[in-house]
């Protein structure tokens, strides 16, 4: 009969399986850990417990947001608001220069690094391994775009994939034509793809592009300069239709949806394929905000705004701050982002839980950081 391990190796064994139930939504609670003494250090930046204790804990957890606004809104606060303990991240435009945050995902943050008149590229960035890239701007002439990053790695669960190789998607609007085009960034070749473009071969668009210039000659189909939403290996952006609290939204049964305000009332919709092989939108959930969301009580519908010819209808300050207004969805946790006169709030769909992340302020496209902050990763313990 083999003899029993020493009573040092039983308790690192008993310690690192109470610290793996150290919920991640706090990592103050593991860098505390850390800091009381070497064996537990050790223990934390061990990568098998790494490993673990994101197994464990599944999808990463909010630590913290960036958000992106309209033009008109004026210029964005520059600030990475953390939703836990832990202090703010620092934001790549602290130091003076013009940046405007497009997305966070996969564990990594992406920014369009601005000079006074032009483009000095894209940025993308891990906040909590502080790992940097630098990307060129695509040979692209955009009016309005939006863009997206995502963990390249083949069969990655996207809970440990830091340092690995990621793609860039960027979409917009031509400057001088009707149309939409996309090119993707890989890292591992450092190129751009060659452009693709929306024509007449996509019914959808020629639907659209009927529609809209049915209600208006000049119409032009903007693309919505939001956060775009992934569901499986797609990642979806929406043109803009006049109407501006919509989120889409990806689903646990890995089909596409999309949430809107009416009045004081959240309304959810999936994307179903009949048995003729036609895709429909279903609604299959309505939550009511004014009860669990201070200064969600309204009798207004969506947000629209007409671009008539001559009229200036630019949505006002008001009509963001004194409504609820949909933000941004964050995939994995099944959150949503609602914005009142009160604050910034979630929304845990499963449970309907709410809680306040930020305070009042003009919102338009909330890019939730989602990641495993663990003290292993950070640059005090690494020094």
């Amino acid at each position: 009969m083999a003899p029993p391990p020493p009573a040092t190796e039983l308790m690192e064994e008993l310690v690192g399986e109470i610290l793996l139930r150290l919920p991640p939504d706090e990592p103050e609670h593991l860098f505390r850990a850390a800091l009381f003494c070497k064996p537990w250090l050790r223990v934390l930046c061990d990568p098998a417990f790494r490993r673990r204790y994101r197994v464990f804990h599944g999808a990463p957890p909010l630590l913290g947001l960036l958000h992106r606004l309209m033009v008109f809104q004026g210029p964005l606060p520059v600030r990475f608001a953390s939703t836990t303990s832990m202090p703010d991240f620092p934001h790549p435009g602290s130091d003076g220069r013009r940046t405007r945050p497009l997305d966070c995902r996969h564990g990594r943050v992406l920014i369009h690094m601005l000079e006074e008149c032009w483009s000095a590229g894209y940025l993308v960035w891990d906040p909590t391994t502080r790992d940097k890239h630098s990307l060129p701007e695509p040979c692209i002439k955009w009016l309005i775009y939006s863009a997206a990053v995502l963990c390249a790695a083949d069969g990655c669960d996207h809970l440990d994939c830091y340092g690995g190789p990621f793609r860039m998607v960027f979409m917009g609007t031509l400057e001088d034509e009707d149309n939409i085009v996309a090119c993707v960034y890989s890292s591992e070749t450092g190129m751009w793809s060659v452009p693709v473009s929306l024509d007449s071969s996509c019914e959808a668009f020629v639907k659209h592009m009927r529609y809209g210039r049915a209600v208006r000659p000049w119409y032009t189909p903007y693309l919505q300069p939001r956060r775009g939403t992934l569901v499986g290996d797609a990642i979806y952006f929406s043109i803009r239709e006049d109407v501006y609290d919509i989120a889409l939204m990806a689903l646990d049964d890995g089909s596409l949806g999309f949430a809107c305000i009416v009045g004081s009332s959240l309304h959810m919709w999936s994307r179903k394929v009949n048995s003729g092989g036609a895709a429909e939108w279903v609604q299959f959930r309505v939550i009511e905000l004014a009860t669990i969301i201070p200064g969600a009580d309204s009798d207004e519908g969506p947000l629209v705004v007409d671009f008539a010819e001559g009229v200036d209808v630019t949505p006002k300050d008001d009509d963001f701050d004194e409504r609820p207004f949909l933000v941004g969805f964050a995939e994995g946790v099944g959150v949503i982002f609602i914005s009142t006169g009160a604050g910034l709030f979630t929304i845990e769909l499963k449970s309907e839980r709410v809680r306040k992340v930020d305070e009042p302020g003009v919102y338009f496209s909330v890019l939730p950081y989602m990641s495993f902050y663990t003290p292993d990763h950070d640059i005090f313990f690494s020094a």
